[in-house]
């Protein structure tokens, strides 16, 4: 997998990420999330996009021909979002390649930690990439997700 930054190489050589800016890429970002938050897990297009994308660092998975596949994006705040990989690219290391990609980019920005809220049947995965689990469950878009955090320092 060819990246744009220090991520680790997944299986997937025909895969790329890519560090994109929202004006420039809101079309290829917007479709993915539509695809698998609105229309695969149905939450609500009002809480999708809730005005935090000009300002975050967007990050971009695309298939060999260019096809996007996954995004993810990062708050000023350091908080991890948006991480989406089109259902038929899953299971290959693009999830973890575009957490790698943002993760690499908050160091590099020198934030002392990031945290996430996770669809609790995602923890495993965060858990396996260090994030620890902070606090109960709760409810965002009607899916249950807990928190998470990783100490960058």
């Amino acid at each position: 997998m060819t990246a744009t930054s220090n991520a680790p190489e997944a299986d997937n050589t025909d895969v790329r990420i890519e560090r994109v800016f929202w004006p420039d890429h809101e079309a290829d970002l917007t479709t993915v999330r539509q695809t698998v938050f609105v229309e695969e897990q149905g939450v609500p297009e009002n809480l999708e996009w809730d005005g935090e994308d000009a300002e975050s660092i967007h990050f971009l998975a695309r298939a060999g021909d260019s096809t996007p596949i996954g995004c993810v994006r990062l708050l000023p705040s350091g908080q991890i979002s948006r991480l989406s990989v089109i259902e038929s690219w899953r299971h290959q290391g693009i999830g973890k390649a575009l957490l790698d990609a943002v993760e690499d980019e908050a160091r590099q920005r020198s934030m002392p930690e990031i945290y996430l809220h996770a669809q609790t049947q995602a923890t495993h995965f965060y858990e396996a990439a260090g994030f620890s689990v902070s606090g109960g469950i709760f409810i965002e878009a009607d899916i249950p997700h807990r928190q998470m955090f990783k100490d960058l320092r």
